[in-house]
């Protein structure tokens, strides 16, 4: 086995043991086998970066043997530019939202930390097959462990909100199946993604197989308009779900417009850049304006996440350099940025049991140390320059006016939008004079708050400062996407 592998069955296998065994009565053996796992899962990934190739942008840490002989499939896999990033980044928020829930969860501890564990294998099994078979069990997979944490530990609506997540995705997803089915027999019987991306295909075909991945990957992202079940999914999911979902599991969708239809369509790709530049800039606009308005705090961040995902799938279809790689890295910063702004509202929550606005005021003045990192997210969210939040964004704006000056100015309207959103919240949750009893007993973040805050706010200083490690990595890989793209692949 080799990193990838010990990367993707590590978790899940700690995670199975904790299932089998776990008792509430030994909750607090259990916390501790998950963060030992959790951490020993990290640690695993961490040689992919300092052994990681910037040179080239073949797969590397390839591992490869029969799994489906007869259909001729391959437990295949390897991490590029493209998607090394997401790897340690999946097993580091596991990390996060493990020591997240240890005081918080007193009910179903092993089955908690379980499912996330399990969850964090098949995310990172998502990045990294290159077989399509596989890659699409790992996308399905990860819907189980997601939806058993919403429908178990959320709120008043969880049933609802698990059944509409679990129902929008698994139907976009048929669509793909086909697809890929298509594929394996245009191919000669291969299941390899990168014999996928050689195929001299028609325009009718690649038009068909671009739409059927549009399915798939718009609802995952999410995109307007099949976002809506995004904001119910985050309002119910308890605070590690929320955490999850926002900084790893929409990049699966994004990832998968990377990896699947851009390459095997670029004709398509080319010929309907239009509709997904449209339908971001929708996002971008309309569901900015759309967060102005909401009372929910969580609500609030969901459709700022939305509005974040629609300029990574700008920043793909404008087919620069500047635009590819600026969306992977905002791919990579929302991870950071969003993971820590739903921690900070699930703090508040824990202690006051209400995530609207309104219940709130003066937060700063009994919680100082909480209210100076949430601050710092919440700037982060606004695109402030220094953090990783303004980093992606720059580059895709850059990108975007390179590409068409008008669109790139529409695009710059999410700095404006989201600096209103974001800073109404601050202003009304944070500062000012106390506004209620609730507040006034509020105690500050304790020692186990502050370490994990504390470590999201270095990742989100770091990568705001010095984003030069992130996209060393991406630049040789997006150049060859590029290339690759820009090249016809319609039958001579």
């Amino acid at each position: 086995m080799g990193l990838l592998s010990v990367a993707i069955w590590l978790p899940i296998a700690v995670g199975v043991l904790l299932l089998a065994t776990g008792r509430d009565e030994n909750a607090g053996i259990t916390r501790g086998v998950a963060l030992a796992g959790s951490i020993a899962s990290f640690l695993v990934t961490l040689p992919l970066i300092t052994r990681f190739d910037t040179s080239t942008a073949a797969l590397q840490f390839v591992e490869k043997m029969p799994w489906i002989e007869r259909f001729n499939v391959h437990y295949h896999l390897g991490v590029d530019g493209l998607s090394m990033w997401f790897v340690p980044l999946t097993a580091f928020i596991t990390v996060i939202v493990v020591i997240a829930a240890w005081e918080v969860i007193t009910d179903r501890v092993a089955q908690y930390m379980g499912a996330f564990l399990i969850l964090s294998g098949l995310m990172v099994g998502v990045f990294s097959a290159a077989d399509g078979l596989l890659f699409y069990v790992f996308f399905e997979a990860t819907l189980i462990p997601m939806y058993i944490i919403i429908g178990v530990w959320g709120g008043p609506n969880r049933v609802y909100a698990a059944f509409k997540f679990f129902l929008y995705t698994l139907a976009g997803s048929l669509l793909m199946l086909v697809a890929l089915v298509f594929l394996y027999f245009k191919s000669g019987g291969s299941f390899e993604i990168a014999a996928w991306h050689k195929l001299p295909l028609p325009l009718p075909a690649q038009t068909l197989l671009f739409f059927a991945f549009l399915a798939a990957f718009s609802v995952k992202v999410p995109m307007w308009p099949v976002h809506t079940w995004l904001p119910d999914a985050h309002v119910e999911a308890p605070t590690g779900g929320s955490v999850v979902l926002a900084a790893i599991m929409l990049k699966l969708g994004a990832y998968g417009f990377l990896r699947f239809s851009m390459p095997i369509a670029p004709d398509a790709a080319r010929e309907y850049d239009w509709l997904i530049i449209a339908l971001s800039l929708v996002a971008v606009l309309y569901i900015g304006l759309v967060a102005l308005v909401q009372q929910d705090m969580k609500k609030l961040v969901a459709y700022s996440s939305i509005a974040h995902m629609g300029f990574v799938t700008l920043g793909f279809f404008i087919f620069n350099e500047l635009g590819v790689s600026g969306a992977i890295v905002q791919m990579i910063s929302h991870g950071f940025v969003s993971g820590a702004m739903f921690l900070c509202i699930g703090v508040l929550y824990d202690r006051v049991h209400s995530r609207e606005i309104a219940s709130y005021g003066g937060v700063a003045n009994t919680m100082p140390k909480f209210a100076a990192f949430a601050v710092l997210f919440a700037m982060a969210n606004c695109g402030l320059p220094g953090t990783a939040g303004f980093v992606g964004e720059w580059m895709v704006i850059l990108g975007a006016v390179q590409y068409n000056f008008w669109i790139g100015l529409l695009a710059s309207t999410t700095l404006i939008f989201g600096a209103a959103y974001t800073l109404w919240m601050v202003k009304r949750v944070y500062f000012g004079d106390v506004a209620n009893d609730d507040v006034k007993a509020l105690k500050d973040i304790n020692a186990r708050e502050f370490t994990m805050l504390a470590v999201l706010a270095i990742a989100v200083l770091w990568m705001g400062l010095y984003p030069k490690p992130f996209t060393d990595v991406m630049n040789v890989s997006v150049a060859e996407l590029l290339k690759h793209v820009a090249t016809s692949k319609l039958p001579s």
